[in-house]
């Protein structure tokens, strides 16, 4: 299934177009299509179990996609493994396992630097302090002992030394408090968008997600059931049917 674009979009440079994907043989994702540009956010969002964290799974090459295909910027990166994926420029935060829990906040933040020279890695990680300056006093503290969004906002400064193109994002604000939700998805998320940065984020909390959003996926029983501007979803009086799983009225 060829993916639409609409012309007030930004040209897309991460593009998941008609893949399909999911575990022992057994289908959760079919015919999915998005895409997300530089400088934009783009929303996946629906009901749990829908196969929102599938479709970052098979981007990121943790499993198989059985058809279709993943490009980043017209390059064909189908099924590449994680690592390589990196290097060409992808980001991924998931929702668990975020952080190393027993290093330090430095030493988590030399991990995210480690492909990096040594001096680039310096300064890079400097860089992440000025930016997130709430981990600077925490830095020779453990990760696992960071509160929940302290430890979001390391696992982004960790992924971010790599200055990523594409920015995938497993709900970001889960289990976090609403002034932590709104701190990552207002002055994290939204910023490295505005910075040049493609970020694709899943998250459950949709009205907060779609105010610092450019566009807007719904995802129910594994397929792309409504596609368009957040502004516009948000508007729309049949969300929270959207959200049960219910069919939509209008994609």
């Amino acid at each position: 299934m060829p993916i639409s674009h609409d012309r007030s979009r930004v040209a897309s440079h991460l593009v998941v177009e008609g893949i399909a994907a999911g575990y022992d043989g057994n289908l959760v994702i079919r015919e999915v299509s998005v895409s997300v540009g530089l400088g934009e956010v783009a929303a996946l969002l629906g009901p749990n179990g829908s196969g929102k964290s599938t479709i970052l799974k098979a981007v990121t090459g943790q499993i198989r996609v059985q058809s279709g295909t993943v490009t980043i910027d017209g390059v064909n990166v189908t099924n590449k493994r994680s690592e390589d994926l990196a290097d060409l420029g992808i980001g991924y935060i998931p929702q668990e396992n975020d952080v190393f829990a027993p290093l330090t906040v430095h030493e988590n933040l030399i991990m995210g630097g480690m492909l990096l020279k040594k001096r680039d890695a310096r300064s890079r990680i400097e860089e992440m302090y000025d930016r997130f300056p709430t981990l600077t006093p925490l830095r020779h503290g453990a990760a696992g002992r960071l509160s929940g969004g302290e430890r979001k906002i390391l696992a982004m400064a960790r992924v971010l030394i790599m200055k990523p193109s594409v920015l995938l994002l497993d709900e970001p604000t889960a289990n976090l408090s609403p002034i932590a939700t709104k701190n990552v998805l207002s002055n994290v998320v939204r910023q490295v968008a505005d910075e040049g940065t493609a970020v694709f984020i899943v998250e459950q909390k949709a009205l907060q997600t779609l105010e610092i959003a450019d566009w807007a996926y719904v995802l129910v029983a594994g397929s792309v059931e409504v596609s368009m501007p957040a502004v516009e979803l948000a508007g729309r009086g049949d969300i929270g049917e959207l959200f049960l799983g219910k069919a939509p009225t209008s994609t």
